[in-house]
């Protein structure tokens, strides 16, 4: 089953559509992170792809994640609940619900105009070169996840 194409606006606006039925008390149906914290973890990982952060393993765990996770974070199927989250993506303190709720939905935006020739054999900052078909797998995998842990 083929994953939704992220750099398709309406596919996009679909993501946005949940993101905005979720409110500052929202609770999770599983994990630890609150809905804020959550908006500012996946906020992270857009910007990364952006290039707006360097958040990456050190050379070892990239190494690990490119050899043994790459496909299962890549393919079509939906991530699993509880998965560790990597030290380096993980948000301790409150955000603003408001701002981080802006902040993902313009670095989700921003991504999806930049489409698929800009993400086609660009490098991620964990596991390597990717095609577009398989950065949108990764990005819409790593979103959708975070929504259905907030029941949207």
């Amino acid at each position: 089953m083929a994953l939704p194409n992220i750099f398709e606006v309406s596919n996009c606006d679909d993501l946005i559509s949940r993101i905005n039925l979720l409110k500052a008390d929202t609770k999770p149906l599983w994990g630890k992170m609150s809905v804020d914290q959550m908006l500012c973890h996946c906020s992270l990982a857009f910007e990364q792809a952006l290039g707006r952060n360097d958040l990456r393993p050190g050379g070892f765990m990239r190494f690990v994640m490119k050899t043994f996770f790459k496909s299962s974070m890549i393919n079509d199927v939906p991530y699993k609940r509880n998965l560790p989250t990597a030290p380096f993506f993980i948000v301790a303190d409150s955000k603003v619900f408001e701002d981080e709720r802006k902040r993902l939905i313009g670095s989700m935006q921003e991504f999806s105009k930049l489409g698929v020739d800009h993400f086609d054999n660009l490098e991620q900052a964990t596991l390597g070169e990717l095609s577009s078909l398989e950065w949108s797998n990764l990005m819409y995998k790593h979103i959708d996840h975070h929504l259905r842990q907030f029941g949207v």
